[in-house]
């Protein structure tokens, strides 16, 4: 019996390689599955990219090669597998909450544990984590003992040079692969690319792949070249500087662009006036379906997304580190007070701690919005929400205002059943009833919205200051929509139009996101910043984009000379919501048993009283009065009302603008 045991792991061994590559076949199979939430969609996967999925399994397979270097074999083919599911599993508990995979920039989510279970399991499954990491903790140091070890000879000189070899060799099927467009090392929509290049190729992408590459020109003498290009422009106007508006639309274009629709009405007749009368375009964007925070990046700074890495949102990567040159950053030193406004959560995308390095004085997320509960059938929050928080931020300051507002009320995901009562706007065309009920979901938001445009155009004129307002989509909707859809032909494009109570003279064209504030900035005699000068100076010349790349290289990963060597840019301190929150008066409540009305200023759905660090239950009233229940204060309590985050977390954005405020001082004692 032991002999033809010792045969048996003598065969094994010589075929262990093919086992090997089989093991990974079916493995990889198993995280597209866990991946994709479906066995059938990762069949269909494979059967329509075959030549992807056995280049990602090859990509797994090379870093198994690593257990022929080792006696410990079963141990490490153990640890190898944890490893790769364990990515899959991660993958698939994100994309049940989120629409965007796993990626590079979320790796530091691992070293927090904790802040992983909070954001994305409930209790219950917080526990089921702990206990299976236990028990594959338990097993692993079993398995380091009890596995048995490879007895034969290894041969490190073949082998290392074997396992190396490998590597190159994969680097090179990787080059041929993009070079066939196999693969592609630029994603529009970062959860579309997951889908068709494969879970491991896209999570080592967006892990080694990132920020801009050295040009290979880069030099001091190349950026003074660069430089000399924008000797001819004008000199900057400085008197009687408008507002300057940005209003960024969520998922909004114009639905007469899909070939196949009908609708009952247009949607958006406001816009399609304003584009009649006003200087508008088509508007590139870096993105389809997805990828807010990256149209929004190009927007504010001037630079292309084109050059970071495939699927990059540099919100997660290089703007947590730094700050780059930017609109407000410019526009601050001709003395605008610079605002953010957003109706979703201050945390969305990072944008609390990213926007000081953006140069933002204020934002104003949903969390200091008093309507912040008129909300969509989604649960989004309306954008018609957003004119006072735009007048707010008007009204904040006696000069100019750059203010850049971002909308969410067009998001996604779009119900597939009928979900609206009585809809406006009736649609069919579809190749399918479920994907009718999407557009007509989709149609009759941005309808709300178009209508939302028209009140706050409105509101600005009855206002009466100068004001440029710049208004575009920021991608296309999720709807599956393909080239041969569209009438123009095109996926990364919606359209924009520049409203003004200046009499800036109509000028039409098409602009990437990257270069239409800088196009905007000239149209009012400032030229000013080196990204924006460089739009103006050298758009439609030779070399435009390769420049372009050179210029964003230095200012964010290079030596920085266009500013001598050191940015002159430094985090701003940015106050959250335009106005701080007052705690004025503490009243009982008559008629209403231990009850009390907590009396201030600027407080919104989102404030909670907090009495000696402890949260009580708080009821909004309006935004100078709450309601706290079965509380009697003592004399020595110390209460104050927080802005609680609207995310998971709960996390305290803010507090009123008194450190506590005192009972006994309130009593004269």
């Amino acid at each position: 019996m032991e002999k033809k045991h010792r045969q048996t792991i003598l065969v094994l061994n010589r075929i262990s390689l093919l086992l090997q590559m089989l093991a990974v076949l079916v493995g990889y199979y198993v995280i597209e599955a866990i991946s994709r939430h479906s066995l059938w969609e990762a069949f269909l996967f494979v059967r329509e990219r075959p030549l992807v999925y056995l280049y990602n399994a090859g990509l797994i397979f090379v870093t198994t090669l690593v257990v022929y270097l080792v006696r410990r074999r079963v141990f490490v083919r153990i640890l190898l597998i944890i490893f790769w599911m364990g990515l899959g599993i991660i993958n698939g508990v994100l994309l049940a909450q989120r629409v965007t995979p796993f990626t590079g920039p979320d790796l530091h989510l691992i070293t927090d544990a904790l802040k992983i279970a909070n954001r994305y399991l409930p209790l219950a499954g917080m526990i089921v984590v702990v206990i299976l990491l236990v028990l594959v903790l338990a097993a692993l140091i079993l398995q380091f003992f009890k596995a048995p070890k490879y007895q034969g000879r290894l041969y490190y000189r073949w082998n290392i040079p074997l396992f190396l070899g490998a590597i190159v060799a994969f680097y090179g099927v990787t080059e041929l692969a993009l070079e066939k467009r196999i693969l592609s090392n630029y994603f529009g929509n970062i959860a579309f690319a997951y889908e068709d290049y494969g879970y491991p190729y896209c999570l080592m992408t967006t892990i080694f792949n990132t920020g801009i590459d050295c040009p290979p020109d880069y030099s001091q003498a190349s950026i003074e070249r660069i430089e000399e290009g924008e000797s001819k422009l004008k000199s900057t106007q400085t008197e009687e500087l408008p507002n300057i508006i940005f209003l960024q639309l969520e998922s909004f274009f114009d639905p007469y662009q899909v070939n196949y629709l009908k609708l009952s009405q247009d949607p958006i007749p406001n816009f399609r006036r304003l584009m009649k009368e006003y200087s508008s375009g088509y508007f590139r964007v870096p993105s389809v379906g997805a990828g807010t925070a990256n149209t929004e990046f190009e927007t504010i700074t001037g630079m292309s997304l084109r050059y970071f890495g495939p699927g990059e949102y540099p919100y997660k990567s290089i703007l947590k580190e730094t700050t780059c040159e930017s609109a407000p950053f410019v526009l601050k030193k001709l003395g605008y007070r610079t605002h953010a406004i957003h109706n979703n959560e201050a945390n969305f995308y990072g944008r609390r701690t990213i926007f000081p390095n953006l140069g933002f004085d204020t934002f104003t997320s949903e969390e200091y919005m008093e309507e912040e509960d008129d909300q969509n059938p989604l649960g989004w929050v309306r954008d018609r929400v957003l004119t006072k928080s735009i007048l707010d931020c008007l009204e904040s300051s006696e000069g100019s205002d750059y203010v850049y507002t971002i909308s969410v009320q067009g998001h996604g995901d779009y119900p597939d059943e009928p979900i609206l009562e009585e809809p406006q706007i009736t649609v069919s065309g579809s190749a399918t009833q479920e994907q009718n009920y999407k557009w007509e979901y989709y149609v009759n938001e941005i309808h709300e919205m178009d209508i939302f445009i028209a009140e706050l155009i409105q509101a600005l004129e009855k206002f009466g200051e100068h004001t440029v307002l710049v208004m575009y989509g920021d991608h296309l909707p999720t709807m599956e929509l393909k080239v041969e859809d569209m009438e123009n032909r095109y996926l990364f494009q919606t359209q924009y139009v520049i409203w003004d109570n200046i009499g800036l003279k109509k000028k039409d064209e098409n602009l990437a996101s990257y270069q239409i504030a800088a196009e905007l900035l000239k149209r009012l005699n400032i030229y000013k910043g080196n990204i924006f000068r460089y739009h103006q100076a050298r758009r439609n010349t030779k070399n435009y984009q390769v420049d372009l790349e050179m210029l964003q290289y230095d200012i964010l990963y290079g030596e920085q000379y266009v500013y001598r060597g050191k940015s002159p840019y430094q985090a701003t301190k940015m106050h959250l919501g335009v106005y701080d929150a007052t705690l004025d008066e503490i009243r009982p409540a008559p008629g209403l048993k231990d009850s009390s009305y907590i009396i201030g200023t600027h407080f919104t759905p989102s404030s909670e009283v907090m009495i000696n660090g402890e949260y009580i239950e708080t009821n909004y009233l309006n935004p100078t009065t709450l309601l706290i229940s079965d509380y009697v204060f003592e004399n020595t309590d110390k209460v104050q009302v927080v802005q609680r985050s609207n995310s998971s977390t709960r996390r305290v954005l803010s507090t009123t603008y008194q450190r506590y405020y005192s009972v006994l001082k309130q009593k004269g004692r």
